[in-house]
């Protein structure tokens, strides 16, 4: 599919990534009871889709110590979606028994980025991966499968278009309900998006493709753009562009969420939220973080 601007898709959907890949990047430990007070200004806001914790270890990831307090305490909402990172057996043991609706069960591409992120070699964390997900659909979960460093690592050598249509073959083989693909350290450009996608689409079937995309080079909403025109209406996000990778020095964060709106509603795609309600909530995180978060519109938004 190619996008006419005449023409663009009725809808897009924004899954709000802050709370978790925004919230275990923020220097300040948050406590719980803020980050459930920034989550139910998210839910009011309009936001269907919330990724609001990671079952990861606390020692390594401090802010997501709190994950089951997260989820037993969540804005009861029947039109929301709530989801969660896992990235080995023990975190989905973890993740099913806090009652979390849907698991993200997320591996890397990258040999180096998959030993300093999940302890195994890319062929061993694919492996598990699938078995995870075979896993969490018995225990009765949504599920959704990601693949990070899908457009590269540290370098332009990293990125091999083929090597991720191989691991996507064989993760989108297991059947999750939604395929993500991430530029987990902003490498990507619009023709890594279309390598990429034209790689995997074709494999994806009835599978939802989505896109997860950092702007630490500052392509972020082009690539979103790119995407779009690729026919992907799945786009992660976070308020206010808050987030990174804790294991990837200089990895920036998310791309904004509020951006992400305003592009979308001048292009006359709806999603269902209110930027301006969004803004207020990213203020609100911002104030009390004392921090001066990457996204703009935020602070133009009444």
């Amino acid at each position: 599919m190619h996008l006419n601007l005449n023409h663009p898709p009725p809808r897009a959907t924004l899954n709000e990534v802050g709370p978790r890949d925004g919230f275990q990047n923020l220097p300040r430990v948050l406590d719980t009871a803020l980050k459930l007070e920034i989550i139910a200004g998210l839910v009011e806001a309009g936001v269907s889709e919330l990724q609001v914790a990671s079952f990861v270890h606390p020692q390594k990831v401090p802010q997501m110590a709190d994950a089951e307090a997260v989820i037993a305490s969540l804005p009861a909402n029947r039109r929301v979606s709530y989801s969660a990172l896992v990235l080995n057996r023990r975190g989905l043991e973890r993740a099913v028994a806090a009652g979390i609706e849907t698991v993200e069960i997320s591996l890397s591409v990258n040999d180096a980025h998959s030993r300093a992120n999940m302890g195994m070699d890319r062929h061993r964390a694919l492996a598990e991966g699938c078995r995870m997900l075979r896993q969490a659909k018995n225990a009765g979960l949504k599920t959704v499968a990601s693949l990070q460093c899908a457009f590269g690592y540290l370098s332009p050598e990293d990125f091999d278009p083929f090597q991720v249509a191989d691991a996507a073959r064989t993760f989108l083989a297991e059947g999750p309900g939604r395929f993500t693909l991430c530029d987990t350290t902003g490498m990507s450009d619009p023709t890594r998006i279309v390598a990429v996608l034209d790689a995997v689409a074709p494999m994806a079937g009835d599978t939802p493709l989505a896109l997860h995309l950092h702007d630490t080079r500052g392509l972020g909403m082009v690539n979103l753009f790119t995407g779009l025109c690729r026919g992907v209406v799945h786009f992660d996000t976070a308020l206010g562009g808050i987030g990174g990778c804790p294991f990837i020095p200089g990895a920036a964060g998310n791309l904004a969420t509020e951006e992400a709106l305003f592009f979308l509603e001048r292009l006359g795609v709806a999603t269902g939220i209110d930027i301006a309600a969004v803004s207020r909530v990213t203020r609100r995180l911002e104030s009390v973080c004392a921090a001066r978060f990457t996204g703009r519109l935020h602070r133009l938004m009444p």
